[in-house]
């Protein structure tokens, strides 16, 4: 019947109001985005050292920026190291700030049915690049970022790059 489903949804006791928080939030951002920096001082973005590197945050939403959706960072690569390898869903662009160095790439298709599932393609791609560069990283790419000279050899410094993801 029509209607054999009722039993299902009509489960569960618990009641959020999610939709009217979305509403509010929205009523709301003018007078919550006025609080927010639209500039931010160079002694205000943390550092972090993760497994990506050295990171200094520039924008992200966690700084009471007006941002909500891109994460900027400079990201610092010591000679001789790199990145950790990595994928995810949203595009990023990178710019080379100093030194050279290389990428690795490596496509993936994506099938979205009833789960998620990413199949990386055989074919892993050498992108070389140095300062004055930019780099676009499609969404759903493995890659990992290499500074390869190692410390104490001519040409061996740090890898500066500026980084930004839009998440949403």
């Amino acid at each position: 019947m029509a209607w054999d489903e009722t039993a299902a949804w009509l489960e569960g006791a618990s009641n959020e109001r999610l939709y009217q928080r979305l509403l509010d939030e929205a009523q709301d951002a003018p007078t919550r985005n006025a609080r927010r920096k639209k500039i931010v001082k160079p002694h205000e973005m943390p550092w972090e050292m993760s497994r990506q590197g050295l990171l200094k945050h520039l924008m992200n939403e966690a700084m009471n920026t007006r941002i909500e959706t891109v994460d900027a960072y400079m990201q610092i690569i010591p000679p001789g190291s790199r990145s950790g390898k990595h994928s995810h869903l949203a595009e990023e662009c990178v710019y080379v700030i100093e030194g050279r160095g290389y990428d690795l790439h490596q496509d993936c298709d994506v099938e979205i049915t009833d789960t998620f599932e990413w199949k990386p393609q055989a074919e892993v791609k050498k992108l070389e690049w140095e300062a004055g560069d930019y780099i676009y990283i499609p969404p759903n790419t493995i890659h990992q970022h290499f500074n390869p000279i190692p410390i104490g050899r001519c040409g061996s410094s740090p890898r500066r790059r500026a980084s930004s993801v839009r998440w949403g």
